[in-house]
């Protein structure tokens, strides 16, 4: 079989294409379905026996071991038994060829069993892939779900992480004070735990799950946001409000903003969402599947819908692209927790 896919990007159509080729082989010649070796870095073909799922998920998340070029633990022969074979006399290829059909049946018998087990696996394997993209959130909700300290049953590494995180944010803890506070929990759980040691490593993580923010400063007064052409202003153009923060003194502290907007910006959320390849693909049922006729069953076919496909029709010629709505249900504009008005 051809393996040179074990040497390409693990984000590759090759790759992809290559681990499907794989799974196939192993399953037909597998003994139990349910426990083939795992051939991937963490695994080395030796600590795992999974079904082929897993072993999908394996492959992807943890890549191929390069070094296993012989798959004598999914049914290849050693290049030892091929030599041998090769060297044998006419008579006694004749027995192994008939060995080869006998074991031809066996195959086939294991093939019908694998088909009616795990059919749907290979039959849908593409729509319940994560995206490529996906690699190093998925990797990082799998160190994530590892225990807080060698036995602890009952908190994880992200559970933890976020617990103190939620703790810094309500007290307004400063980044010394946790990076600190970190070391000091550290110090206090037994050898091998995995709470970060510092603060730069807890956002990293949170970063990548895609839970990041952006700090904006604004005008105290809510007038503009000091981005765009505002970046550099120091003062509101609007109501002449200072940018910064006035001391006791009523003199202005540098560098230290009067008002702060909290961003989270939304597209690393919506990857989140349609992590899987599955889920993104519903994401064009309005245009491909959703029944058109004259009865409104989907928001694609109410007239506002219909309205942006005319206003922006590059925008709308894609059903790949996401539609927002803004809902102020509860919304109270008095300010008023006494008043009944409600938007």
């Amino acid at each position: 079989m051809d393996k040179s896919w074990m040497h390409a990007d693990r984000r590759s159509r090759t790759y992809e294409l290559g681990v499907e080729e794989f799974l196939r082989f192993a399953v037909e010649n597998a003994s139990d379905v349910n426990n083939i070796c795992c051939p991937c870095l963490k695994c080395g073909s030796i600590d795992g026996m999974f079904s082929a799922r897993v072993i999908k998920d394996h492959l992807y998340f943890n890549g191929v071991d390069e070094s296993y070029k012989d798959w004598v633990w999914h049914g290849e022969p050693s290049r030892a038994t091929v030599n041998a074979n090769e060297g044998e006399s006419e008579a006694t290829v004749d027995m192994v060829e008939d060995g080869d059909a006998a074991d031809n049946i066996g195959l086939g018998d294991q093939e019908e069993k694998w088909a009616s087990e795990d059919e749907e696996f290979f039959e849908n394997g593409e729509d319940e892939q994560y995206s490529v993209e996906s690699n190093d959130f998925m990797r990082l909700v799998e160190d994530g779900d590892k225990a807080l300290y060698p036995g602890c049953t009952k908190h994880t590494k992200l559970n933890a992480l976020i617990q103190t995180y939620n703790l810094k944010a309500k007290h307004g803890m400063s980044d010394v004070c946790y990076s600190d506070m970190l070391i000091m929990i550290g110090i206090f759980l037994p050898e091998g735990n995995e709470i970060p040691g510092s603060h730069y490593e807890a956002k990293k993580t949170l970063a990548t799950l895609g839970m990041d923010y952006k700090k904006i400063h604004a005008c105290p007064n809510d007038c503009i946001l000091y981005r765009g052409q505002h970046a550099d202003a120091s003062s509101c153009p609007t109501c002449g409000e200072s940018r910064w923060k006035l001391g006791k003194d009523n003199i202005e502290k540098q560098g230290v903003p009067g008002k702060v907007l909290w961003y989270f910006p939304p597209i690393p959320r919506f990857k989140r969402m349609f992590q899987s390849t599955k889920t993104s693909h519903n994401l064009t049922w309005h245009a491909n599947e959703r029944r058109k006729d004259e009865f409104m069953r989907h928001p694609a076919d109410a007239p506002t819908w219909k309205l942006v496909n005319q206003k922006w029709p590059e925008f709308g010629n894609d059903p790949r692209n996401l539609r927002l709505a803004l809902s102020s249900d509860g919304f109270n504009p008095h300010s008023s927790l006494s008043s009944r008005y409600s938007c």
